[in-house]
């Protein structure tokens, strides 16, 4: 058998690019076609083995004794023989055949192995996890768990040659698995659940299925364990986004929150934005974290954290950091201890470990009442529209970040048909390179002037619809009085048509008619008796009007003569 057998168009962990594949003696290793980083991996390192059919062809998937799992894929058929021959004798270990389940079932049994989760359908695997590539999982139901992957930006995810990283097979491809969930109904013990890695030592007391389940994998996939101590904790800190009350802990290289249903790690590199943004109410501040990528809680997806403290709760805290840290790595950028209030405390201790800039509202803007924060909403969603050096930021859901940069116009507008049209206005913020445009509603018309100053000098170009509005409708108005004054001074009267004729005017036929000698109760003429044979003259009054009515078109109605006086 030859000192070294070369194979080539192989695959490392799902990559996208192909390679050569070396085994020799003392190891194996793999450098791609095209150059860059080659990963090696020792003999004494490989504790087990197993071939199977996989998407390239046929793959080794290389099991080893610190629980990380390497996969070559891309051998053929024929390879098999060849490749047994050198893991048993250069090796000393097997090359087992795994036959996987090609059913496409979606209920089964879950099994935790030493380094990854396997999935069997009919005792057969359907598929299996690493651990290494799962970041968090959470209880999403009363028997259902969500688990998390690792998504990394592609060419920063390498984790080989041993090294112990999270998702350093998530860049495989352009569409990424990021969560499954399993329904786990019933109950079950740590033995069964485990099989047969269970220690000696499991507990045999069954408990809720899900429960344990959950457990087995915080505990296995290494999920919120973090390198070093805690360096500080805030307990119970209100989040406005996600909405929840959550547990701080600090480290060297990231924090973590714990709430009672979701716990995330996230690394300081993840943070690209960190603002502190006072509230209009003088009684709280806000801290908003801008995440790329951001955090994930089933389907949503949340690019910020809001967290809400009181302006004056003071809080006294000692860091756990020895002096020689503080004095070297950490020097200019913490203190040992803090007397502080609490959102000051905060922001102090993620600006010295995350190195970030802090970002707050620009100085040449302010409200009517002296604040920072503008009163306005999205949509339906109420909230506080803040005006940065570089940006708007509202908050606190949806958190929207819009940079100056990228707006190409601001328009202020009113509300059509709105009762409070008069003291409220809208800002629409349209956006470069047809991204859209963002509007903010319901703001206090007397912030008007302060706002379109202050966009004038950032430079913004501004359209105010108002003020165009109000000078067509005075124009208007004016037109309207001048007219109506000529009307009643010089002007001819209008043609009203038919609503002319409900005026009083002069009807020179009436008037004729008027001097008949039909006696009236006023006129002098009128005499009463009690015949009983004439009718009384609002009688004949209501007859003529509706004669006049029925006979309109047929000329002059004939009036009834005047009654004799009989002895």
């Amino acid at each position: 058998m030859a000192a070294i057998e070369n194979f080539d168009s192989i695959y490392l962990d799902l990559s996208k690019e192909s390679g050569k594949c070396r085994f020799a003696e003392n190891g194996l290793g793999w450098k791609p076609a095209g150059g860059g980083d080659a990963f090696t991996l020792d003999s004494g390192s490989i504790a087990n083995a197993q071939w199977s059919r996989a998407a390239r062809g046929y793959e080794v998937k290389i099991l080893q004794r610190n629980s990380g799992i390497t996969q070559l894929d891309g051998f053929q058929l024929e390879d098999y023989e060849r490749l047994a021959k050198i893991f048993k004798n250069w090796y000393s270990t097997t090359l087992e055949n795994k036959e996987h389940s090609l059913r496409g079932w979606n209920w089964g049994k879950a099994e935790f192995g030493k380094a990854e989760l396997t999935f069997n359908v009919q005792n057969r695997p359907s598929f299996e996890i690493p651990y290494s590539e799962i970041s968090n999982t959470n209880l999403a139901g009363r028997n259902e768990i969500a688990v998390e992957f690792a998504v990394n930006e592609p060419g920063k995810a390498n984790g080989h040659n041993g090294a112990k990283s999270k998702g350093k097979k998530a860049t495989a491809g352009k569409d990424q698995l990021v969560e499954m969930r399993f329904y786990i109904p019933g109950t079950t013990t740590r033995k069964e659940a485990e099989g047969d890695d269970a220690g000696s030592d499991a507990d045999q007391e069954e408990k809720n299925a899900v429960t344990l389940f959950y457990d087995t994998l915080i505990e296995k996939a290494e999920i919120g364990e973090t390198a070093g101590d805690t360096i500080a904790t805030f307990l119970d800190v209100l989040h406005l986004t996600p909405r929840g009350r959550f547990d701080i802990d600090m480290y060297d290289a990231s924090f973590r929150l714990r709430g009672k249903t979701y716990d995330y790690k996230i690394q300081y590199e993840a943070i690209k934005k960190f603002m502190v943004l006072p509230k209009p109410d003088d009684l709280h501040c806000m801290l908003c974290i801008g995440l790329d990528p951001p955090l994930r809680q089933g389907q949503t997806r949340y690019p910020f954290l809001v967290m809400q403290f009181k302006a004056d709760e003071e809080v006294t805290l000692d860091l756990n950091i020895s002096e020689e840290e503080l004095n070297g790595k950490y020097k200019g950028k913490l203190e040992s201890h803090y007397e502080q209030p609490l959102h000051q405390v905060v922001t102090y201790i993620f600006k010295g470990l995350g190195n970030k800039k802090i970002s707050t509202p620009a100085k040449d803007f302010i409200t009517h009442r002296q604040q920072y924060g503008i009163k306005c909403s999205i949509k339906a969603s109420e909230g506080f529209l803040y005006c940065l050096e570089k940006a708007f930021m509202f908050v606190p859901k949806p958190a929207t970040y819009i940079s100056y940069e990228q707006t190409q116009s601001v328009t202020f507008s009113r509300v059509g048909g709105a009762v409070s049209a008069l003291s409220t206005f809208d800002i629409t913020v349209l956006l470069k390179n047809g991204a859209g445009s963002s509007q903010f509603s319901n703001i206090n018309r007397e912030d008007l002037k302060a706002l379109e100053d202050f966009f004038k000098l950032k430079g913004l170009r501004v359209k105010n619809e108002i003020d165009e509005d109000a000078n067509l409708l005075a124009a208007a108005m004016r037109d309207e009085v001048m007219d109506s004054s000529e009307e009643e001074v010089v002007g001819p009267k209008a043609d009203r048509g038919s609503a002319d004729e409900d005026e009083e005017s002069v009807d020179d036929d009436f008037r004729a008619e008027s001097d008949s000698d039909v006696a009236e109760e006023y006129d002098s003429n009128h005499e009463s008796d009690g015949s009983g044979s004439g009718e009384s003259d609002v009688d004949n009054q209501v007859d003529d009007d509706e004669e006049d009515e029925e006979d309109a078109d047929e000329g002059e109605e004939e009036r009834p003569k005047k009654k004799k006086k009989t002895a």
